[in-house]
């Protein structure tokens, strides 16, 4: 040490560098056994990737999500907004809602709604207690497709409620209040200032659930519905090569998700902005 000068030592770490070689080794033996593991049939992988049986079910995995987030989102913000009523009945009506789909299983309710033709044989349209005006078997009006739609959507309404509402929440009160000093209704201010400031804690989460409808619409094979695991279990049914055809929808599966995590992500710098879509174009 001269002239007061201190010579700093950096802080030594092996305990990180053992952990990086532990990893490093772990993830080589993993590659090697992909590689020379002849039993996952790496051509028989590529046989079927892009075989049409398989992309049937690709396409119904991709439109079941897209219906049943919609049915999620709309849903789930009319049951937060009716949750936060004032009128009671209105509040508890979508609480027992919430709490009903929230603490059943999501299999017994597609399974229920697959078989709700043994519990309702005929479904009517009419007056309450009163004459019907439409009816029809149950079995025709609620197919396996809508079975599917109505387990998944209703189910993930209960969820996106509750992330509504704590979106909305986060907001500070005095935005509300300065709406309704300025003459808007409760409904226009929730519209136009409430929401789009409650978008930035609302992304996040959907972006989550998205992600996880896609996986969960595998849920949708026990009761035949041909989407994309069901449609590699028919292949492998009929092959017996169950290991590459489960290979082939995991791929599928995560590169699905790896496009909505993309997307998700340039939504969640889009709203960290603080703008809307379009807003900052605005001098």
């Amino acid at each position: 040490m001269a002239g007061g000068d201190v010579d700093a030592v950096p802080l030594r770490h092996p305990g990180r560098w053992a952990a990086g070689v532990v990893i490093l080794v772990l993830a080589a033996m993993g590659v090697h056994s992909l590689v020379t593991n002849p039993h996952f049939q790496w051509g028989t992988v590529g046989d079927y990737l892009f075989a049409e049986p398989v992309l049937r079910g690709l396409w119904a995995t991709v439109y079941l999500t897209v219906i049943a987030m919609a049915i999620g989102i709309v849903g789930g913000i009319v049951l937060a907004i009716l949750r936060m009523s004032p009128n009671p009945v209105v509040a508890g009506a979508a609480w027992l809602y919430i709490w009903f789909f929230r603490g059943t299983p999501l299999l017994v309710q597609i399974l229920f709604w697959s078989f709700v033709g043994a519990l309702y044989p005929r479904l009517s349209l009419g007056i309450p207690f009163g004459p019907s005006f439409v009816s029809g078997d149950a079995n025709h009006i609620v197919p396996l497709f809508a079975a599917a739609v109505l387990g998944l959507g209703l189910n993930e309404a209960a969820y996106m409620a509750e992330i509504v509402r704590a979106g909305i929440n986060g907001v500070d009160a005095g935005q509300t209040e300065a709406a309704s000093a300025l003459g808007m209704s409760r409904a226009l201010a929730l519209r136009r200032i409430v929401l789009p400031q409650a978008m930035r804690t609302i992304i996040p989460p959907t972006g989550n659930e998205t992600i996880s409808m896609l996986k969960t619409t595998s849920l949708v094979s026990v009761i035949s519905y041909n989407e994309l695991l069901n449609a590699t279990r028919i292949v492998y049914a009929r092959t017996f090569q169950t290991i590459p055809l489960l290979i082939v929808a995991a791929l599928w599966y995560l590169a699905l998700t790896s496009v909505l995590t993309l997307g998700q992500h340039q939504l969640e710098r889009r709203f960290a902005r603080g703008t809307l879509p379009g807003a900052g174009d605005r001098r």
